[in-house]
């Protein structure tokens, strides 16, 4: 069963002995991470920066994890609200006490639950985004650390289960953003259709110009029409560091 987290009783803002409390953005963002557990990625700051947020809308950010993708879009968007949801409980009240630091616990909910049985009603939002776990459960050596290993394995939740929920979350033409490893690009364009998202923008993300894809960038429309606008590649990166 889904849980709200409770931000108006004021949490512990000072991090703990096994926590690290990093600023970014000249001071205008701070978070509070574990020391050694799953700590936020470049992966979750590119997709902040790709999506096409306005004003007004309203985000669901499924995997919030500490809760920097929505914490980002209402510091450098201010958009109208934005829900967390997040299955581990620990990365939320992480998520929850990061949005009481930066200011931001009136715009933003974080909610303990399972993506796929998700507490918001279908048509919930203008926007869902997602920085999934990108290994099936079956490959490769799953990382002993719990919040790691739920993080990068497809372990708890699959690609389907994202793109079934992100479906029935969305508003009629709203949009779906994710990353994605870029050797599974074939993967998402195919089963996006398969759940009526539309690809609309696609950027590809480059370690170097000598050295193939990694990642790639995928913004969606819910029952749009077709036509894919390829973006300028980003390079590293782009333009923002997580050690600013």
């Amino acid at each position: 069963m889904a849980q709200i987290m409770k931000l108006d009783a004021k949490p512990s803002l000072a991090p703990d002995a096994d926590e690290t409390l990093d600023v970014f953005l000249d001071g205008r963002l701070k978070i509070v991470q574990p020391r050694n557990g799953y700590r936020f990625s470049i992966d979750a700051v590119l997709l902040a920066e790709f999506v096409t947020v306005r004003p007004k809308d309203t985000l669901i950010d499924l995997g919030t994890g500490c809760g920097i993708i929505p914490l980002l879009l209402l510091i450098k968007n201010s958009i109208q609200q934005a829900m967390g949801l997040e299955i581990q409980p620990a990365l939320a009240r992480l998520a929850g006490r990061n949005a009481v630091l930066n200011g931001f616990e009136e715009k933003m909910q974080v909610i303990i639950g399972d993506l796929k049985q998700p507490p918001f009603g279908p048509g919930s939002a203008d926007w869902v985004v997602c920085n999934p776990p990108y290994r099936r459960k079956e490959s490769g050596r799953i990382n002993p650390d719990p919040q790691k290993a739920i993080a990068r394995h497809e372990i708890r939740t699959s690609l389907n289960d994202i793109l079934a929920t992100g479906s029935r979350l969305l508003r009629t033409k709203g949009r779906m953003a994710m990353v994605y490893p870029a050797i599974r690009l074939a993967d998402i364009l195919a089963r996006m259709r398969a759940y009526r998202l539309e690809p609309k923008r696609l950027q590809l993300v480059y370690p170097d110009l000598k050295t193939g894809a990694e990642l790639v960038l995928i913004e969606a429309v819910l029952n749009g029409r077709s036509g894919l606008q390829i973006l300028p590649p980003l390079l590293g990166q782009g333009d923002f560091s997580i050690g600013t």
